[in-house]
């Protein structure tokens, strides 16, 4: 069977639009799932939705919004969408409930983290000193740093490496980890926290860097959506059982 997963979409330009990399559903879809894109409606609405999911993946987007977890805004945060979040938070929060397999990236896994009671950094050339440009110029498959994968990780068996460069678009990062989280992966250059998964859950497994963008590259992430998809059709047909 091909599993059902829902792709939260970001906010386009102009704004009143909703958006989403064709990345995203290639992925999904070289994964034999069927991609559900997923706008930002009222958060009380995302138990409905996950009752027709296999799954959820938290795509990329706008910056989270500090008051979420109890913080100041920064005066080098980005733009935020307060709908995307309180949707999304609700979304995170049901699925770890119910045990939906969730797949976060970049934006998604601090949404991941936040909703676990987590916190981020906001901006990470003025907070942290000395670190990497995670915000890195050129094409989405260009690879500015290396990930070091924690042994004995999910994501360190998914991809069967200890060690491999990423692609990198972001200035928040991973602060303190959210309950139940552990750290799967870091930047080797500075230690930026690059990977978080909760072991107590059938699959939720995040990343910093986008895995998406190297869908059609002969070097890609594509293990990570195809052993999300497996735990989605599990899940899938063991809720039919």
């Amino acid at each position: 069977m091909r599993p059902l997963i829902g792709i939260t979409l970001g906010d386009g330009d102009p704004p009143g639009l909703h958006a989403i990399r064709e990345d995203y559903l290639r992925s999904v879809e070289q994964a034999q799932a069927v991609p559900v894109v997923l706008p930002a409606v009222v958060p009380e609405d995302a138990p409905a939705l996950l009752g027709r999911l296999d799954g959820v993946l938290l795509s990329g987007g706008a910056d989270v919004d500090p008051n979420l977890f109890g913080e100041r805004p920064h005066p080098r945060l980005g733009r935020v969408d307060r709908r995307r979040d309180d949707f999304e938070l609700a979304l995170v929060r049901e699925a770890l409930r119910r045990d939906v397999p969730i797949l976060a990236i970049c934006r998604g896994q601090q949404v991941l983290n936040v909703a676990s009671g987590g916190t981020l950094v906001q901006d990470i050339p003025s907070e942290l000193p000395g670190t990497l440009n995670h915000d890195a110029p050129g094409k989405r498959w260009h690879r500015s740093h290396t990930v070091e994968v924690v042994s004995g990780s999910r994501l360190r068996e998914i991809v069967g490496r200890e060690a491999f460069r990423v692609n990198s678009f972001h200035h928040q990062a991973i602060e303190r980890v959210g309950r139940g989280l552990v750290v799967s992966a870091r930047c080797a250059e500075d230690g930026v926290i690059e990977g978080l998964e909760m072991p107590s859950r059938r699959f939720a497994v995040a990343v910093q860097w986008h895995p998406e963008s190297f869908w059609h590259q002969p070097d890609s992430f594509q293990s990570l959506f195809d052993a999300h998809a497996e735990a989605c059709r599990a899940a899938a047909l063991a809720e039919r059982r």
